[in-house]
């Protein structure tokens, strides 16, 4: 049978009974201590920025305008301290927790190579729910701000290593270059043979203009008042079968571009969309507000979250997709159709709801709101 002891505390005396440890013993240590001590130092790495929960607190060290006629701004964000920020992947977001309390998406559109700054862009939208106008308004240079993330639902696949395509196409459409932007920069510095159409209305809507056309030929723009309303043909202009297709922008572009797709075997397409998708098969049905005993009406073709913000403007949501969270409720009685693509089993068990995206079963639920 072995026996496990435990290691000595210091070097074993002299072999022979002196009163020092056995001098082959003393040198053998002196070289492993130092050798641990040369390791820990040359591998010292910079602390990077406190997370408590994925928050991270930052502040603004730049605005800049990036569209005047669309009101595009962008701002560069770092660690107070300077420390090095959680890495991050092309595609990835994260969400703003403004002065309000709102919590808010925006791409990172900088460069996930350097790790002391993030950098988002931010377009004006005045009839929109508040965000972005608080976002131009209240958040300056030195301006404090809690981040979440970074996380990622749009996630860039290198051919071979997971995409079967040899090589790949980008389509944006004005905002919409936010998360394209670190694609196209990793796809060049890595070689991946790539080509892009970036489209919007003229060439003074369209942001990071300069910083795109930078690539060179591999990049088209396409402008409506120049080249009129895209086709499909024209988005996806020199994509064939050996091709994988990134598009973000709005909601209509994004939809004429996968109807397209499905006709053109092999083509891979991954898309991320700004605004919330249609509701697909909807019925009318009531909503009850258990802590006020309100009732409110979701017509079909409306979310949850939508009709709730018109009685409590101030509820929590950002993806408006049901893949963030932000919108959890939780249901006290009545059927879900979930439509999320996030909770686990035993969190739709106990009742949990995404109200951006999923529905009622039946006719009623009523809501721990």
């Amino acid at each position: 049978m072995n026996t496990i002891r435990p290691i000595p505390a210091a070097p074993p005396q002299d072999l022979f009974g002196k009163g020092r440890a056995d001098r082959a013993t003393r040198v053998v240590d002196f070289i492993a201590e130092s050798r641990l001590r040369w390791t820990t130092f040359v591998n010292r790495r910079e602390p990077e920025a406190p997370v408590n929960e994925w928050r991270i607190p930052l502040v603004v060290v730049e605005r800049r305008v990036e569209a005047h006629d669309t009101d595009v701004i962008s701002l560069l964000m770092t660690a107070p301290d300077g420390r090095r920020l959680p890495e991050w992947r092309p595609g990835a977001h994260l969400d703003l927790e403004l002065p309000s309390g709102r919590v808010r998406q925006y791409s990172l559109c900088g460069d996930p190579a350097d790790r002391h700054a993030y950098r988002v862009a931010v377009r004006r939208i005045p009839d929109g729910n508040g965000g972005s106008l608080e976002v131009h308004d209240e958040l300056t240079v030195g301006s404090s701000v809690t981040v979440r993330g970074p996380r990622n639902a749009f996630p860039f696949v290198l051919p071979g290593y997971g995409s079967s395509a040899a090589r790949v196409h980008f389509v944006a459409g004005g905002i919409g270059i936010t998360p394209i932007l670190p694609m196209i920069r990793m796809a060049d510095r890595l070689g991946v043979e790539w080509s892009m159409v970036y489209a919007g209305r003229s060439r003074d809507t369209i942001p990071f203009l300069s910083e795109v056309e930078s690539f060179g030929s591999r990049v088209t723009v396409r402008t409506d008042d120049e080249h009129g309303i895209p086709t499909a043909a024209d988005l996806l202009a020199g994509v064939g079968s050996d091709t994988s297709v990134y598009c973000c922008g709005p909601v209509v572009m994004t939809q004429l571009i996968a109807d397209r797709v499905r006709e053109m075997p092999g083509v891979e397409l991954y898309s991320e969309r700004f605004s919330p998708p249609p509701v697909v098969n909807g019925t009318a049905f009531q909503v009850e507000l258990a802590r006020t005993g309100e009732v409110i009406d979701v017509p079909a073709d409306k979310s949850v979250l939508e009709e709730v913000l018109k009685v409590r403007p101030d509820s929590s949501y950002s993806c408006r997709q049901g893949f963030c969270r932000t919108c959890v409720v939780r249901v006290r009685s009545g059927g879900i159709d979930h439509r999320d693509t996030v909770l686990t089993a035993a969190e739709r068990a106990a009742g949990d709801m995404l109200i951006c995206v999923s529905r009622c079963g039946g006719e009623r639920l009523v809501l721990d709101l």
